[in-house]
């Protein structure tokens, strides 16, 4: 989600059976420019590398779009997990052909889609991403004031934990992610701690544990997630979102004191592969679908105990009148 504002302190790449540990340079950058692409496709062959995010959303995206590259287009396709910000430098570098759902990094956009144009736009993937503040139904249909930032601090002993000692805590997950929640919690005057879950598998199960047992919770989570199937969360109504807190907050992003924008997710191709003529260009270009596409695939993996390939082609299976709108045609 555009989800790195923290430090990044290491991160690492994997796909099939292939692990690459990066090594940051002094200034805290991923330098992904010293070696050549170890998936670039041999000559002649048909091959892509897509980068996946660590969220299931993201893995569903590219699940899909990966198997039916394979098995409708012939593509060999190569998969590479890394941060949010290094995946922009691969994708610049050409280390990876295309990032499926980006949830808006105005300074990469700019030094490498406006400035360098080594990074081409690829239209949105059809989704609409949200990041927010919220609560279980059952927890707030008992205390509907709750959904009021206002009065959080009245609950925050209520939610008070281990991790967040005599305050109320507000979990987040993964400190990849990009998150307001500090600065929020400081700015409106909350009397809360911020917990990071770790990972949004950490997150999902701390969340699982805490309706299960039917106590409150405050998690910071976003749309789309398949987990509200199984969890109905209820949104806590933050200071309402503006233009003018959210060029203060990309001057300042310690000032920020406003609700998380509402984000149609992007796509993004390296400019030579964008350029490049391939079928597979054409294929992700056109690649568009809905939430509940994104949600079915994404519960099959986190919940259904399928594979991301079983997943993929389970829901292939089922909307052929989707996806065969993505073929190029002929």
């Amino acid at each position: 989600m555009s989800r790195t504002r923290t430090k990044i302190l290491g991160t690492t790449v994997l796909t099939g059976t292939v692990l690459l540990s990066l090594s940051l340079s002094a200034c805290g950058k991923a330098d992904m420019t010293k070696q050549s692409s170890p998936f670039a496709a041999a000559k002649g062959s048909k091959s892509v590398t897509l980068s996946v995010q660590t969220w299931v959303g993201a893995q569903s995206n590219v699940a899909v779009a990966k198997y039916l590259l394979e098995h409708k287009l012939g593509y060999h396709v190569d998969t590479v997990q890394v941060d949010e910000i290094p995946a922009w430098d691969a994708l610049s570098q050409g280390r990876v052909d295309a990032i499926l759902e980006d949830w808006g990094h105005p300074d990469q956009e700019q030094r490498y889609v406006k400035d360098k144009k080594t990074i081409t736009a690829g239209g949105g993937n059809g989704v609409t991403g949200h990041i927010g503040w919220y609560v279980p139904k059952y927890w707030a249909d008992k205390h509907p004031e709750v959904t009021n930032w206002k009065n959080l601090n009245k609950f925050a002993k209520q939610l008070r934990t281990s991790e967040s000692g005599n305050k109320g805590q507000l979990m987040d997950g993964s400190p990849s992610y990009v998150t307001n929640d500090k600065a929020l919690v400081k700015n409106l005057g909350l009397d809360y701690e911020v917990v990071f879950a770790g990972s949004e598998a950490a997150q999902i199960t701390q969340i699982q544990q805490f309706a299960k047992a039917k106590k409150p919770f405050l998690t910071y989570w976003y749309e789309p997630q398949w987990l509200f199937n199984q969890v109905p969360m209820v949104e806590v109504a933050l200071p309402k979102y503006t233009d003018a807190c959210a060029e203060k907050g990309t001057k300042d992003p310690q000032s920020i004191d406003c609700a998380y924008p509402t984000t149609p997710l992007q796509k993004y191709f390296n400019t030579d592969f964008a350029k490049s003529g391939s079928s597979a260009a054409a294929f992700l270009k056109n690649f568009k679908w809905t939430k509940d596409d994104q949600n079915e695939v994404s519960e099959s993996i986190a919940s259904g105990g399928l594979s991301a390939d079983e997943a993929a082609k389970k829901w292939a299976d089922k909307h052929p009148d989707v996806w065969k709108s993505w073929l190029p045609k002929k």
